[in-house]
């Protein structure tokens, strides 16, 4: 252990404690006992932990600043989620006083929120999306900010906030199974976003309730260009599928656009739903079924839960059930 690179990490192994034990000890907030407090404070000392000074200074005065932190490579319906999120975000953080710094990362390139944190521009963090590999929150977790991520994360120790994607999706994944549609094909986006696997799961999830198998060539992940999606929609309407689910709005719609424009009839001829439900939706002929989430109420419980962490509260992740099926013409 290179005692110039000491990580949080480092020192949870090394004393056999938990990461947020370590954060909070460090800060000065939170319920950790004195014992253990004086261990970890001795330990990271003798082993002249870098992070330590910025953690004291953020521990020892507050911007009142919570930053927020999305994709730059959001897309048209992402739009509307980050929207109506950030006005939960910012009614929840201006009741108590707090005003938003947005923060926007390309990929792997934390370089903006690397900024805000080091300058100490904000007490904690929001992540508007969760990666498979997730470098900004293992960055954020390293430094020992408070944070929270919108959405599931598979990083350990990570609090996050997250609709029930798993439980929605299965549920209108069973209803499309119960309407007697088997042969079901499934079209979503990046695999390295946490939430496809888990729209995915929860489809899994039904046939396997159902007992049905899925069939493999019949699912369609990494589909981010509009011309794959035309080759798909062939393929798919060759193996005379029963529907398409798209896993978001943007996907729905270009299926839409495309069957018109090879003369498929909705739902005579294809049956088609969303996973998520979206301004994109709105004036679709026929209409669509799909998704409601609350993401309003998700960023205002995601800045709520990062409230209580900033001041040493014991907080936990959840899965919000507030989601509706919204079954339409497209699947009658």
């Amino acid at each position: 252990m290179g005692e110039d690179k000491i990580t949080i990490d480092d020192v949870a192994k090394a004393l056999g404690v938990s990461k947020t034990t370590v954060s909070r000890a460090i800060s000065g907030k939170g319920r950790v006992g004195n014992e253990t407090r004086t261990k970890i404070l001795e330990f990271i000392e003798k082993h002249n932990y870098r992070p330590n000074v910025m953690a004291r200074a953020l521990a020892k005065q507050r911007t009142f600043n919570l930053g927020v932190v999305w994709p730059i490579d959001y897309n048209a319906v992402d739009l509307p989620f980050f929207q109506r999120c950030m006005i939960g975000v910012s009614e929840t953080a201006s009741s108590v006083g707090y005003d938003i710094v947005v923060s926007l990362i390309a990929g792997d390139d934390i370089t903006g929120l690397k900024r805000i944190v080091e300058n100490h521009k904000v007490d904690g963090i929001i992540l508007t999306r969760t990666l498979v590999n997730d470098t900004p929150a293992k960055y954020l977790k390293e430094c020992g900010i408070p944070f929270v991520t919108v959405g599931k994360s598979y990083e350990p120790d990570v609090i996050y906030v997250d609709n029930d994607n798993f439980g929605a999706c299965k549920e209108l994944t069973s209803i499309l199974l119960g309407k007697g549609l088997k042969k079901l094909a499934l079209i979503g986006g990046s695999a390295n976003h946490i939430i496809t696997q888990t729209r995915y799961e929860g489809f899994a999830a039904a046939y396997k309730e159902a007992q049905l198998a899925i069939d493999s060539q019949l699912i369609f992940l990494d589909v981010e260009n509009n011309i794959r999606i035309a080759g798909i929609l062939k393929d798919i309407l060759r193996k005379r599928v029963d529907g398409v689910i798209c896993m978001d709005d943007s996907i729905a719609g270009e299926v839409m656009a495309r069957c018109r424009n090879e003369h498929v009839k909705i739902p005579d001829d294809l049956r088609i739903a969303s996973f998520y439900n979206s301004t994109l939706l709105e004036s679709m002929t026929p209409s669509v079924t799909s998704l409601n989430f609350n993401d309003r109420n998700l960023g205002a419980v995601a800045a709520r839960t990062l409230l209580s962490l900033i001041d040493g509260e014991e907080v936990e992740s959840q899965n919000l059930k507030n989601y509706e099926v919204v079954l339409k013409e497209s699947t009658k």
